[in-house]
């Protein structure tokens, strides 16, 4: 059985990930800070809960030693939580909301790998997929053939930049792990609170995470993809 960690996982596209992921056999551990969400998710899922708030050292490393209790490995991390500060331009930003963002977006990334890194090296084939976006991607926002170069978000795409750049780094640094990004695509969730045309649903935008969470020992590291192909970092 496939021991994954969805971080995150209470709403939106880490539920959905969950959802799918519990579809497809595998053991799934429904990662949220808020308890009774996180509880009442995984409940209504039939996955297990794990209290787990990203930003938290303490959170962090409770919910590795618990996780090291049940299963003594973790086969697949999802590194789905993350948070959006709202259209703030270059004037706007503050050291605050950038603190805010970055603690969750960059440095839960890193507290939440290095405190499952044991886990993970007890799995025969472990996986890391970190949730990002072509907001992120250099390639696509300097394209003026994208949509995503009309936008100037220096505090959410600079922390989404710097996943992909910790992507590449953990692929170098371990690689006896599949470790990838994603962009799940302009997704209806709570994040930024957009729906309508031309913004899918759930159950695309977890199209992606699913195929990196579901990569074989013998699949791409290193590499950042959506669910049409892949993409310039």
């Amino acid at each position: 059985m496939t021991v994954t960690l969805v971080t995150g996982a209470n709403k939106g596209l880490g539920r959905e990930t969950a959802r799918r992921l519990l579809a497809l056999g595998h053991t799934v551990y429904v990662g949220a800070r808020d308890a009774g969400r996180g509880r009442a998710a995984a409940d209504e899922l039939g996955a297990r809960f794990l209290p787990l708030d990203v930003t938290d050292d303490a959170s962090v490393a409770a919910a590795a030693a618990e996780l090291t209790r049940a299963e003594g490995r973790l086969d697949v991390l999802v590194n789905n939580a993350g948070i959006f500060e709202g259209m703030v331009g270059p004037a706007d930003v503050s050291i605050g909301a950038a603190r805010s963002v970055f603690d969750v977006n960059v440095f839960g990334v890193v507290r939440v790998t290095q405190a499952f890194l044991p886990l993970l090296r007890a799995s025969a084939s472990p996986v890391i997929v970190n949730v990002g976006t072509t907001l992120g991607s250099f390639g696509v926002v300097t394209d003026p053939g994208r949509a995503e170069s009309t936008y100037a978000l220096p505090v959410y795409s600079s922390s989404k930049a710097a996943v992909n750049m910790l992507t590449v780094q953990y692929a170098k640094g371990l690689p006896e792990m599949r470790v990838n990004a994603v962009e799940p695509g302009l997704t209806a969730t709570d994040l930024h609170g957009l729906s309508g045309k031309g913004i899918q649903t759930v159950e695309q935008g977890a199209e992606a995470i699913v195929r990196a969470a579901t990569i074989g020992p013998d699949g791409p590291t290193g590499t950042f993809f959506d669910r049409a192909g892949g993409l310039p970092w």
